[in-house]
């Protein structure tokens, strides 16, 4: 088993003992809550007349289901109010901080939660919401969880599982240019597989990571979840630390000292054991694009897709789903591939720096006439950044549409929807089908840059050759 990681320190540092069922109870220093995941839970705990264990470690945004176009209350959509006005009274009857529209915080839970400073290393943080591996961009041990997970949580402050193997992922040397943290972790799963990570928490470490951005480790450990792994982290640096230097929860002063010394003691031994060590090289890595219905099909988008020939009869059915629902054909180049609708925002590609490569590759462009193109700050704050930037205008001028922060159409609990088997270059973290709303709807998974760049031609790009 892996010692004297990051995880197994926090692990250890958080477990308050061993169940009957041979599982740990893990105390969880921070809860994010929001509006799918959550009104059974906190109608479970005034069934049993229980409040919440620790409403001051317990914060709830409203993200899913919210409209983009327009923030007026009541929804257009009855049973989106309905889940609004739930969370409302349940957020004021447990005494829970929540950030709605009008505290101008509102935003995508896994934007929110750092932003603020929320997000610290070295905690243990739980969310109804599977992509709460993105805070492990921080340090700490984030997991995503079902409803009755929220409210064990929401009354006991802890959370029943299971130790985890931890793989340390090195990928070492310089990124090609036009690769980004996207690319990264989809290269990633693409070698590994959704089912790889299984049992597994992933350390990211290497030359890649140790340069990359705050906003790009969001984005690589935000999808960890889909490579299977229960949790993604790096080890908390001086990236790490200036990010939160001055955010409205982060320690001030002394305390600041304080925490940046115990932060750094996190991070896993030079002389660590791991239960698995995988090393990419930098250069290997392309800018990525799926083709098919899970976030491992993909290829570089300089590649053709992949034969049917040569392989088990498993994968060949596998590959064989996949090009039935795509309407896509074995061998065909992944520039050929045409573009219906080009999707900028989620939890994964939601951020100012999302944001800033793409109005970069549009700025002075009109999208293609043919493209039905959206775009959809993560929260509140990014959007108002965005705008004091002139993002906004150069977006619109490019033919998008800017809109209000959400989830949109990641996960289209919300009127952003795919039409029919339109098919749509999307910056967020699913292409399963029936993810964007429709269930013929069709979805290609790629950076920020690499949605703009199709959203310019219609068709999928090569953000390198737009460049040149």
């Amino acid at each position: 088993m892996a010692r004297n990681t990051l995880y197994n320190k926090i692990w250890d540092s958080h477990n308050v003992g061993v169940l009957p069922t041979g599982q740990n109870q893990l105390l969880i220093g921070l809860h994010l809550v929001h509006e799918v995941t959550s009104p059974q839970a906190f109608d479970a705990l005034r069934e049993e007349g229980i409040s919440v264990a620790f409403p001051d470690r317990t914060f709830a945004t409203c993200d899913h289901i919210i409209p983009t176009n327009s923030t007026n209350r009541p929804f257009d959509d009855s049973q989106a109010e309905l889940m609004m006005e739930a969370l409302e009274k349940n957020t004021k009857d447990f005494g829970i901080t929540f950030y709605d529209p009008p505290s101008g915080k509102q935003g995508i839970v896994h934007i929110v939660g750092p932003e603020t400073g929320l997000t610290q290393p070295g905690m243990t943080i739980a969310c109804g919401d599977s992509h709460t591996s993105t805070h492990g961009a921080f340090g700490t041990l984030a997991f995503g969880i079902g409803t009755s997970q929220v409210r064990d949580v929401l009354a006991t402050g802890c959370l029943s599982m299971d130790e985890l193997k931890v793989r340390r992922i090195e990928v070492n040397g310089t990124l090609p240019e036009g690769v980004t943290p996207k690319d990264v972790i989809l290269y990633i799963i693409n070698k590994l597989g959704v089912r790889g990570g299984l049992g597994y928490a992933y350390e990211y470490a290497g030359d890649v990571f140790d340069a990359m951005s705050m906003e790009g480790r969001m984005t690589v450990c935000n999808m960890s979840i889909e490579g299977g792994a229960r949790a993604g982290y790096v080890n908390p640096d001086e990236t790490t630390f200036s990010y939160l230097k001055g955010r409205e929860f982060s320690p001030k002063g002394k305390a600041w000292d304080k925490a940046v010394s115990w932060w750094k003691s996190l991070s896993s031994d030079k002389d660590a054991q791991y239960d698995d060590l995988v090393i990419f090289k930098a250069e290997d890595i392309s800018p990525m694009v799926t083709w098919g219905i899970t976030p491992a099909q993909s290829v570089s988008v300089n590649e053709k897709l992949p034969l049917l020939t040569g392989i088990s009869e498993d994968l060949k059915k596998s590959l064989s789903d996949a090009y039935a629902h795509m309407k896509l054909t074995p061998g065909q180049k992944a520039v050929e591939i045409p573009v219906q609708v080009a999707f900028i925002g989620s939890c994964t590609n939601g951020r100012m720096s999302d944001l800033r490569a793409a109005a970069e590759v549009v700025k002075g462009k009109r999208i293609h006439p043919d493209v039905r193109g959206i775009v959809v700050p993560g929260s509140i704050p990014v959007r108002l950044q965005a705008m004091k930037e002139g993002l906004d205008k150069i977006f619109e001028d490019a033919g998008f549409e800017w809109r209000q922060a959400g989830c949109s159409m990641c996960l289209a609990m919300n009127p952003d929807k795919l039409i029919g088997d339109e098919i749509s270059a999307s910056s967020s973290n699913r292409n399963f089908i029936g993810r964007q709303g429709s269930p013929k709807g069709r979805t290609l998974l790629m950076s920020p840059v690499m949605v703009a760049a199709a959203a310019l031609n219609g068709h999928v790009s090569d953000i390198r050759e737009l460049n040149k």
